[in-house]
């Protein structure tokens, strides 16, 4: 039988270590960390906060979304794969009401900017604005959509926008947190000790902030243009109403594989 490789043998070790954790993907997750070490000692390291506790992503530094990899610090919400349909639903819906190149996109509660930088890696030319309340995630996401000419604000919802976008914007997309405030306590430790509880909680119903969003929207966008939010199944009606009672024309997308729901509320054309 032959005698195992050094690297062989470091992986076996990571993945038992791993598995003894909790982590579902042990092998996937070795394999990454072996890839991302500059050293032995970067490794050794790396495992030591995997196994802590601490988000892969956030010990890579990067997550993968839409093929891009995506720039993550500590304490930055991780973007989630089920987002991925939030992203799909905006391209599908700008090419729809879009004859040309040169979209308007807002990324709200942007985090990391992987909506903004994958919806703008499709389209053509897209005009990207994020904002973000969180520093650090103004930070991340400045890195992250700066290849795609993006501009990233810090501040409240639209607040620190550019006025000049009133009226203009055709897509907006919203990963508000949508995690009622009672439930937040029952999330993932990872996602509960290690991502900012602003990028989380939602609210006592985990409405909140997405009533915001939509009642400033119409003020936003463009005719013709689509505001799109995430949210859970249990909770698409009521956004629905919300999105409808703003006087946006709502409409429910679903993604089985993902298990995704995502609200879209487009502004009526002028008659």
């Amino acid at each position: 039988m032959p005698t195992p490789s050094p690297s062989s043998s470091a992986e076996s070790v990571i993945v038992t270590r791993l598995r003894a954790v909790g982590c579902v993907f042990a092998e996937d997750e070795a394999r990454l960390l072996i890839s991302t070490a500059a050293t032995p000692d970067d490794l050794a390291a790396m495992v030591d906060r995997r196994v802590g506790g601490l988000p892969l992503e956030h010990v890579l530094g990067w997550a993968e979304f839409c093929g891009l990899r995506i720039a993550v610090d500590p304490g930055v919400f991780v973007p989630r794969r089920r987002t991925e349909f939030l992203v799909r639903q905006a391209a599908a819906t700008t090419a729809t009401a879009l004859a040309g190149p040169g979209a308007v996109v807002v990324d709200l509660c942007c985090g990391s900017g992987a909506l903004g930088a994958a919806l703008a890696g499709i389209l053509d030319r897209a005009e990207l604005h994020a904002a973000d309340i969180d520093p650090a995630a103004v930070r991340c996401a400045r890195r992250n959509v700066a290849a795609v000419g993006g501009r990233v604000y810090e501040g409240d919802l639209y607040r620190p926008l550019p006025a000049t976008l009133r009226g203009r914007v055709d897509v907006l997309l919203a990963n508000v947190p949508y995690v009622p405030t009672e439930e937040v306590g029952l999330l993932p430790p990872e996602a509960r000790i290690h991502e900012a509880r602003v990028a989380l909680d939602g609210g006592a119903d985990g409405l909140d902030v997405l009533r915001r969003v939509t009642a400033e929207a119409p003020r936003w966008l463009a005719p013709g243009g689509s505001l799109l939010v995430e949210t859970s199944e249990r909770q698409a009606a009521r956004a629905v109403e919300t999105v409808a009672g703003s006087g946006l024309i709502p409409r429910v997308a679903r993604s089985d594989e993902l298990y995704a729901t995502v609200v879209v509320g487009t502004m009526p054309a002028p008659q």
